[in-house]
């Protein structure tokens, strides 16, 4: 009997149409037997001979439709392959890789621009002033910084602390991506235009992307403007509470 890939391939094609067919009368019964009949047919003519029935393809076979375990990504693998980053010119002026911090399965998401210098430093997101009013705005919304994720859209400081270019958002995005799709929040709060923009893959202006949320993967996106953005723009900073009550509201935590 030949054993290869080709007959853990025909196993799983018998047993997807196992699990796709609900035999419940003879008419079923009859259109499963023809398609079990069609499907070996077929394998026949392409040269697959008998199943592998050892016990490494039949661990296989308990495991159709499941995610193997080694393919389940965690932030750590992800720092790992990011590694001592250098896919980009960002990496030949930083101090430190500011990846990410706060609660791995968190509900709610806050992704920034990129690090500044203070972040640079200590290469952790969001210690600086700006980090300062964001931590009093995650605590005016009933919540600590460690029941959040935060992170950003570049993981090296810009130089001058300007906006990342399109091609450094390119190569660094996907490990956002990968940060996202792990830690699964329910919410995102993009801060600012660039990460707005970015995660939405548009042009739009924040001033009309904020005040509504948006779709990123199934993932509700609220935009407002960026922590630094109020600094010098104070009264900007009703805007963003009218936009942090609407995201309390939506995860179902009381106004106060």
């Amino acid at each position: 009997m030949i054993r290869d890939r080709h007959d853990e391939i025909g196993l799983y094609t018998v047993l997807s149409t196992l699990e796709s067919i609900v035999m419940t009368s003879r008419e079923e019964i009859a259109a499963f037997m023809d398609q079990v009949h069609r499907s070996l047919e077929h394998l026949a003519q392409c040269g697959w001979v008998g199943f592998d029935c050892s016990a490494e393809s039949l661990i296989l076979a308990d495991q159709w439709g499941k995610r193997p375990a080694a393919l389940v990504e965690t932030l750590d693998t992800i720092r790992a392959d990011l590694g001592d980053c250098q896919r980009c010119r960002l990496s030949s002026g930083r101090t430190h890789i500011v990846f990410g911090a706060g609660n791995p399965e968190a509900r709610l998401m806050f992704v920034g621009e990129g690090p500044g210098y203070d972040e640079d430093q200590q290469g952790e997101p969001f210690v600086g002033a700006a980090g300062k009013l964001l931590t009093r705005i995650i605590q005016a919304m009933k919540m600590t910084r460690a029941e959040v994720y935060i992170c950003n859209i570049v993981k090296c400081r810009p130089p001058r602390n300007r906006n990342p270019e399109p091609d450094e958002i390119q190569t660094c995005i996907p490990f956002l991506e990968r940060q996202i799709a792990t830690v699964a929040p329910e919410y995102i709060c993009a801060l600012g235009a660039c990460a707005a923009r970015s995660l939405l893959k548009t042009k739009t202006p924040i001033s009309r992307l904020r005040g509504r949320f948006h779709d990123f993967n199934g993932i509700k996106v609220l935009p407002t403007y960026h922590p630094a953005y109020l600094l010098r723009n104070p009264d900007k900073k009703r805007d963003v509470w009218d936009d942090m009550k609407m995201l309390m509201q939506a995860m179902g935590i009381d106004l106060p």
